[in-house]
């Protein structure tokens, strides 16, 4: 032991302890921890000052990566260069960041997990947004600390104009502790955060209100909605995030499941390969192959299934055994004034808040100080020019700089400022316009100088500043989400998340189903040969068509007599030329029986809407039957009966009634009834009903259309089989009673064909037109002139020799649409809201009054 050293003997146990958590706080505070205000980690922080002091701004060109790096790591952080360079590359890539910060510029890797290249090879700039991260650093908004060796000053945090922790999220593993927070929409966060300032006693429920959940950068669907319920409240939650899928048919009858989005931190290609796997080992049946079809234009995973495989089943058993399905784990834990802490949204954005603030406050210090200063000169200034003569003179007399200074200062009571300010006055100033310049800028400053007092002595005004600010933010750099959120329980309905628009829903005599923008039909002129519409395989096409919104509830009627429920947005919107989506996929009705009604209604929740409301039900054999909405509220996944069919017999139609309808059944001989609903009593569930109409002699002939009618200036439209129809005005069809043979609807001859279809219509509706072959005509119910209901018509759509109308149904005219829709909402909610008794004085006087007609009829 060399002189003057000695031995100080200590307990292992106490200097281990007092190492690691030494360790373990410089871990936590300088490394893998985000800080609450910028939402950056050390090592983030320093590459964007570093690339920030190089000037490889946005409007600059990029530079080498390896220069960048070695600017971090030789003044700001001296560890390894692997960990700037995965610092800076991850900042890049936008699958990674939900708002990218750095614009790289060559290979940065993929979603597959394949590494950058090498920092020489690489370049990079600062996007634009991270401007607004750094901007203000100049205006002492922040402190700043020496750097490793004293010898430089980096920021200990960024002004941050814009939440970068809740937009971007973060990850981190520290000792002990851990962090993961999740992204979110730019959007969305300006929108909660302008909520707070405007109420700062707002609740977390109403902050959810304008942050629905996380936006994650890779799109896909969050699962459920409990998990951000509870990562919201608390800080802690389980986000369940499903992959976006949609299914194919190929042109050999295959199906085929295309992932277009996946979940966020799944690596594609190990998926991918995990999945084969399972295929391999026989864990996941009825796929028979599988590509990766991704490009430059997206991601496409196929999974192409085998001919007896059933899509649902086999996307849930990916869903279960692959990384289709994930979780995201929120632990939204930050350091705040140096503490770590678990924050739930409020707190995120309160301490943002007053970061903000903090900003601001010294920002407009700085300005003030600034503005003060220039102020004082302009002052000074000014008295040179009001005594020119005399300080001209004052100056040439001096003997040096000095003495003038002096004699300046002295004679009109100067600072040393403004005295040296003069003295370097260029003699151009000297001017009259100069001077005018001079006062103008003068009292520019002094109103300035107020505004910043104003802001300074204000807390409102710093508050509506951030504001300002924000909402310019976003205009800048909102967008869309990617993120799509399936609703499963909990407190928001599905609603909620979904717009209420109107669409096209198309179901095929195959059981196909799909909903379609109504965009995607124009208007053409009568007599054209249309436009392709919905695609099919051979020997199928469109039975159904009609227009409902997205909220709408449909209650589907099969032709032996079930009844299933669908929430409009369940159906999954497809291309107009699209096969559309088989219902059993759906629900679950069984192959052999086909959909004859599919009613959309918006209540299925008021009682008084559901008691007041009955359906309409047509057989083919002329049967009707009048049932109130409420029997058919509360359906099973498996169906339930609607309608007890006869032998030999199926259902054709079911519509609603209004309280004073009357009804008109048309025959496919050419003949049509016309009688009021209060000739048919209101019966249960599952009675048969009673004769509506008496069918012809002639073999074969059957019921085609049903239509109920509540506005008697409305008109009836008739369509032949070959394309031909008319208007007629409804006196023209007397009313009788039911079971009657009718009177001529149309006058059918060769060229005409038989009856298809009867519709009620006015010059304010569209009729679209399908054929076997599936082309489509949408023609405006204006162009058609109303004449007497005995005439065979005027040619509609020119039918091919081989081809025959399959479906017609009216829509409202394209400009009209959107009022429509509003006023069939507003509608609704009035009828849910109808005092009792005013819609059903009708019905229930029908049921009381002698029936002795329909004795013999009853079956």
């Amino acid at each position: 032991m060399a002189e003057g050293e000695k031995i100080i003997p200590i307990n292992i146990e106490d200097e281990m302890r007092g190492a690691y958590i030494d360790y373990s706080m410089s871990v936590i505070i300088s490394r893998a921890l985000p800080d609450v205000r910028d939402g950056l980690k050390p090592v983030h922080r320093r590459v964007l000052y570093g690339m920030s002091e190089l000037g490889v701004s946005y409007t600059k060109s990029h530079k080498k990566s390896a220069r960048i790096v070695g600017e971090v790591l030789g003044k700001y952080h001296p560890h390894g260069d692997s960990s700037v360079y995965d610092t800076m590359v991850r900042m890049a890539q936008d699958w990674s960041l939900r708002y990218p910060l750095v614009d790289g510029q060559g290979n940065f890797g993929s979603i597959d997990g394949d590494s950058p290249a090498a920092m020489r090879y690489t370049e990079a700039r600062l996007k634009r947004l991270s401007d607004e991260l750094l901007g203000d650093l100049d205006k002492d908004t922040v402190d700043f600390q020496p750097n490793f060796d004293d010898s430089l000053e980096e920021p200990s945090v960024l002004p941050a104009k814009f939440p970068n922790l809740l937009v971007n999220g973060t990850s981190g593993i520290a000792v002990g502790m851990a962090t993961n927070m999740a992204p979110h929409n730019l959007t969305e966060v300006v929108n909660g955060i302008v909520a707070y300032l405007d109420n700062a006693d707002i609740t977390i429920p109403e902050l959810m209100e304008h942050i629905t959940a996380p936006d994650f950068p890779t799109g896909g669907i969050i699962y459920g909605y409990e998990g951000v319920k509870q990562a919201f409240e608390t800080g802690r939650g389980r986000i369940v995030m499903r992959a976006k899928t949609h299914f194919e048919t190929l042109p050999n009858g295959k199906e085929q499941i295309i992932v277009t989005e996946i979940p966020y931190q799944v690596n594609k290609a190990s998926m991918i390969e995990k999945t084969a796997a399972l295929i391999n080992d026989k864990r996941i049946e009825g796929i028979a192959a599988l590509r990766d079809e991704s490009d430059r234009d997206g991601m496409r995973v196929v999974y192409e299934l085998k001919r007896d495989a059933l899509n649902t089943v086999v996307l849930n058993n990916l869903f279960k055994y692959t990384q289709l399905q994930s979780s995201f784990g929120v632990n939204n834990v930050a350091l705040v004034k140096g503490r770590p802490m678990t924050l739930n949204l409020r707190d995120l954005i309160v301490y943002f808040v007053e970061h903000r603030e903090e900003v601001i406050v010294r920002r407009t210090r700085y300005e003030l100080a600034e503005a003060q200063k220039r102020a004082h000169i302009l002052e000074g200034l000014l008295i040179a020019l009001d005594h020119l003569d005399e300080v001209i003179k004052l100056i040439r007399d001096s003997r040096d700089p000095e003495v003038a200074r002096g004699g300046l200062i002295e004679r009109f009571k100067l600072s040393e400022v403004q005295a040296r300010a003069i003295l370097d006055m260029r003699l151009q100033r000297l001017t009259g316009l100069e001077r005018d310049k001079l006062v103008a800028e003068f009292e520019e400053l002094m109103r300035l100088i107020d505004r910043l007092n104003t802001i300074l002595a204000s807390e409102v005004e710093q508050r509506l500043l951030i504001k300002n600010e924000l909402l310019d933010m976003r205009e800048r750099y909102g967008d869309a989400r990617r993120t799509t959120i399936n609703q499963v329980g909990g407190d928001f309905s599905m609603e909620d998340m979904i717009a209420d628009e109107a669409m096209v829903i198309t179901v095929s005599r195959e059981g196909y189903i799909k909903r379609t923008s109504l965009d995607e039909y124009r208007t053409q002129n009568r007599g054209g040969v249309g436009a392709r519409g919905a695609g099919s395989k051979q020997d199928d096409f469109t039975e159904h068509l009609f227009v409902a919104t997205t909220h709408e509830y449909l209650l589907i009627f099969t032709e032996q007599g079930r009844m299933f429920w669908l929430r409009a947005y369940e159906v999954p919107e497809s291309a107009k030329t699209s096969k559309g989506t088989p219902l059993q996929n759906l629900i679950d009705k069984p192959k052999e029986d086909s959909v004859r009604a599919v009613l959309n209604v918006r209540n299925l929740r008021s009682p008084d809407y559901l008691e007041n409301t009955f359906l309409m039900f047509c057989t083919e054999q002329g049967t009707v039957k009048k049932t109130p909405l409420e029997a058919y509220s509360r359906p099973r996944a498996a169906g339930i009966n609607a309608i007890t069919i006869n032998e030999g017999d199926r259902l054709l139609d079911v519509q609603l009634l209004s309280g004073n309808s009357e009804v008109v059944l048309a025959l496919r001989s050419g003949r049509a009834v016309r009688f009021s609903e209060t000739k048919v009593r209101p019966m249960g569930r599952t009675a048969a009903g009673v004769r509506g109409i008496t069918l012809g002699e002639e073999e074969g002939d059957r019921v085609v259309g049903m239509v109920c009618i509540a506005d008697p200036t409305q008109e009836l439209l008739v369509v032949s089989e070959n394309g031909y129809g008319k208007r007629s005005a409804l006196d023209e069809y007397r009313v009788t009673n039911r079971g009657g043979k009718g009177v001529r609807a149309m006058m059918l001859t060769e060229k005409t064909g038989k009856l298809v279809a009867i519709k009620d219509v006015n010059d304010d509706d569209d009729l679209m037109i399908i054929n076997r072959s599936g082309l489509t005509i949408r023609l405006s119910l204006g162009e058609l002139r109303t004449i007497g209901r005995a005439t065979q018509g005027v040619r509609l759509f020119k039918v091919a020799a081989n081809d025959e109308i399959s479906s017609v149904a009216k829509v409202a005219a394209a400009e009209q649409l959107e009022t429509l829709a509003a006023e069939a909402i507003e509608a609704d909610t009035l009828l849910a809201d109808l005092p009792e008794g005013s819609a059903v004085l009708e019905a229930d006087e029908a049921e009381s009054a002698p029936d002795s007609v329909e004795a013999d009829d009853q079956e």
